[in-house]
């Protein structure tokens, strides 16, 4: 059986990502609250195989190591994430990786995935990592895209669109959620839009 793959993502109304820090928003944009988090904590009650791209890990672990322990990216969802099993994607990292159980692979994401999919007794998962979920979806290979839309526009300050290098799909909806009155989390199966021309 094939294990299934989720691209989990957060976006601005306006399709920008978030940073962490970025600018005077910081995580979540500011909205975040108890809905949320207990929602994505028990998000990873089941067992996932985490996989990165080079530079959104390296920007996990360096938001980690320079963070709180009352911080935003401190939350419990964030630290049994960080225990999962993890597959970075990258050519230049080199370990030791401050990630209990993260393992570098090298070569071709598409690849690397379709492999993991075949091999895997526990879906696969993966937060951020543009540019890496672009090149899988337009190879067929994300079953779910989870969309999780925050109340902000960030038009000024947004960087980083977050399907700003993505081809078209066609989505269809399979899950749909309201968090604390006003986060929606929209949950996708894609399909790669055929054009009619």
């Amino acid at each position: 059986m094939t294990a299934t793959y989720t691209f989990d993502v957060f976006s601005s109304l306006d399709g920008y990502g978030s940073y962490g820090g970025d600018g005077d928003w910081g995580g979540y944009w500011g909205k975040q609250g108890p809905e949320l988090l207990d929602h994505r904590l028990a998000s990873f009650d089941e067992q996932h195989r985490m996989v990165f791209g080079a530079t959104t890990f390296r920007s996990f672990v360096e938001m980690l190591a320079e963070s709180t322990e009352a911080s935003d990216v401190r939350d419990p969802w964030v630290t049994r994430m960080r225990g999962m099993p993890t597959t970075v994607v990258s050519s230049t990292l080199e370990g030791p990786l401050d990630w209990p159980d993260a393992t570098v692979v090298r070569g071709d994401a598409v690849e690397i995935v379709r492999r993991l999919k075949e091999e895997s007794d526990v879906p696969l998962r993966s937060h951020g990592s543009l540019s890496l979920n672009w090149a899988l979806l337009a190879a067929g290979l994300v079953d779910r895209l989870q969309v999780t839309v925050f109340p902000v526009l960030t038009g000024r300050s947004g960087e980083g669109p977050v399907f700003g290098g993505a081809d078209d799909f066609d989505l269809e909806l399979l899950e749909h959620r309201t968090l604390d009155g006003h986060i929606q989390e929209l949950v996708y199966r894609p399909t790669l839009h055929v054009s009619r021309a």
